[in-house]
Order: structure tokens, then sequence, then C-alpha cells
């Protein structure tokens, strides 16, 4: 499944970190709220997608930062996200089944059984929406992460001098969020880490794509490709430098190249993740039709032509790891 480039915040080079760090959280949650609607239609599978897409880059955000983020408040964020993006996974999978995985085979396998399958994957996306993506973005915790989170990117993360009197603590005190459970007042950071926090933010974006580059070699360099953990490690590490490379594309010339080498690799790892879920699917979709031969004929070579699939791109997986080894890193000019 093929990874689309996305827009990137509107960073500059002498940005300070800290308002580097609004502005990527602030682009990518006016990306999310533009696709709810589309998600809570169900009409178009980009709604889904791309809130989870968001919800997943603004996590990586967070983590990205995490050393000069309060530690608590980041954490608590990331988890209240990742709950979100969790409650929309089902619908995501099958999304991503019935579009790719069953349209790659449609009239391609000499088995009855295509049209009933089919059916019921629409049958259940059908009923996943409407008892997980709508009532999730219904819920109390999402209208309070929409209400809570804007305000925490504009006044969580500020930067002060030092003060004299280390009695004093938080001035303003702690807010707690409604709901959420996420402490939202201002995050003061003090001396070093409002030094880091009110640099440019062109250093630090080197130093943190040098360490996420470093995460993807140490987890693709010798990886056993049979390794499924592996295999799904170096995913999600690939991800997390595809996203860094997008939040800083702004800053360095040819950005673009990279991330568009970044793909091959992500390609292939993008289809075994789908493989892999496909069998889940399948198990769920076929639990209440057990005696329906042709479906679960039909079941068995899809598997078939899908684990065929991968296991030809798997192929190509040298060539792909030494491309990305080799590109060149802009942020290195």
């Amino acid at each position: 499944m093929a990874a689309k480039t996305k827009p990137s915040p509107p960073l500059t080079a002498e940005m300070p970190v800290a308002a580097a760090i609004r502005a990527i959280l602030r682009h990518n949650l006016e990306a999310m709220l533009a696709h709810q609607e589309l998600a809570r239609d169900g009409a178009d599978i980009e709604g889904v997608h791309q809130m989870r897409v968001a919800l997943r880059r603004m996590r990586s955000a967070l983590s990205l930062f995490r050393a000069v983020l309060d530690r608590a408040q980041a954490l608590a964020w990331r988890e209240q996200m990742r709950e979100l993006a969790g409650q929309l996974g089902r619908a995501r999978d099958l999304d991503v089944f019935i579009d790719e995985g069953l349209a790659d085979t449609a009239g391609k396998l000499p088995l009855s059984g295509e049209a009933a399958l089919r059916e019921l994957a629409l049958a259940r996306r059908a009923q996943v929406y409407a008892s997980e993506v709508r009532p999730m973005l219904e819920s109390d915790s999402y209208r309070h992460f929409c209400a809570e989170f804007p305000r925490w990117i504009e006044q969580g993360i500020e930067v002060t001098e030092p003060k004299p009197n280390p009695e004093i603590g938080s001035e303003t005190g702690s807010q707690t969020g409604f709901g959420t459970g996420v402490e939202t007042g201002p995050h003061r950071a003090r001396g070093k880490g409002a030094r880091k926090l009110a640099r440019p933010i062109l250093a630090s974006a080197r130093k943190l794509l040098d360490k996420q580059e470093r995460r993807v070699l140490d987890a693709g360099t010798a990886v056993n490709r049979h390794d499924a953990p592996a295999m799904h490690q170096l995913r999600i590490e690939c991800k997390k430098l595809r996203y860094a490379a997008e939040f800083f594309r702004p800053l360095f010339t040819d950005m673009g190249e990279f991330i568009r080498c970044m793909k091959g690799i992500q390609d292939l790892l993008g289809v075994m993740n789908d493989l892999a879920l496909t069998q889940g699917l399948l198990d769920d979709l076929l639990s209440n039709t057990p005696e329906d031969r042709d479906l679960q004929r039909f079941a068995g070579a899809l598997i078939g032509w899908r684990s065929y699939h991968f296991h030809r791109l798997l192929e190509d997986f040298d060539n792909r790891w030494e491309a990305l080894v080799a590109a060149r890193r802009p942020w290195w000019d």
C-alpha cells in the first residue's frame, strides 16, 4: 500500500523550537478536523484514513520532541490519541481489505465466492462505522480532546527565564481538561529546557532526524526478513522517520527526494502489514459461515494470492533497503 506525501507544516529555519512544535501540532490537528465529517459519513475511505494518519503524526511529534516537553502531559496526550485512533482501526482495516485486498483479486481467481465475500465485508464495514466510528466522533472523549488539545498547543509550551525564588512553582497552576485527565495549564520550561525551546529549529531538526535515522538503521541492518516482529518494528521506525522528514521538509532542499526513496521500503512493509491483517479479518467475516465451502475456498485462495504478492516483493527487499541507506540526507548539507 503506497504512502502518500503529506503537506508539511509552515516551518522556517529561524523559528524557535517551541513555535515549530506548535506549528506541527496545529497543522496536523487541522488535517484531522478537516476529515471528521468524511469519516462520519463513511462514503469516502479517506475520512477515517486521514484522521488516523493525523493522530499518528501528532503522537509521533510529541514523541520526537519529548525531551523538551512536559513528560506527563505529552504522554497523556499521546495515550489519548492512541485510544482515539484505535477506535477507528477496525473501520480502516475493512476499508483497506475491500478497497485494495478484494479489488486486487477481482475477477482473477477462478473460484466462486468473490461476490459473497465482498457483500459480507461491506455489511461488516457498515456495522463498524455505525457502532464504532460515529460513536467515537460523538463521544465525550473526542469532544473534550477537540476542545482541550488546541488550548494546550497554544498555551502548554511556554518559555520563561528561571526565577530566583525556588519556592515559586507554576504561577498559574495547572488546569485539568474536563474529562480528559490531561493537565492543560502552561508548562513553563526553565533553565536548560527554556534555552532549547528558544533556539532556532534548524539545528534541532538535524539532530532529531539523525537520531531517528539511526533507529531505522539499527532496526533494518541485517534484519531477518522472515521475522515478522522484527519487520514490524522496522516498519514503525521507518514511519517515524518519514513523519519527521515531512515535518521538517520546508527546512531542507530536496527532502522530497529522500521521502520518495523511503516509499520503496515502506510499500513493501505496508503489504506485509496488510497481509497480517487479512487473515484476522477473514476469520472474523467467516466465523458465522463455516458451512459455506465456496466462501472458505475463496478466502483461502485470497490469502494465497496476497502471500505470493508479498513474497515477490520481499525478493526486492535488499535493493530497496540499499537504496534507502544510500539516499542523500538533505539535512547533512
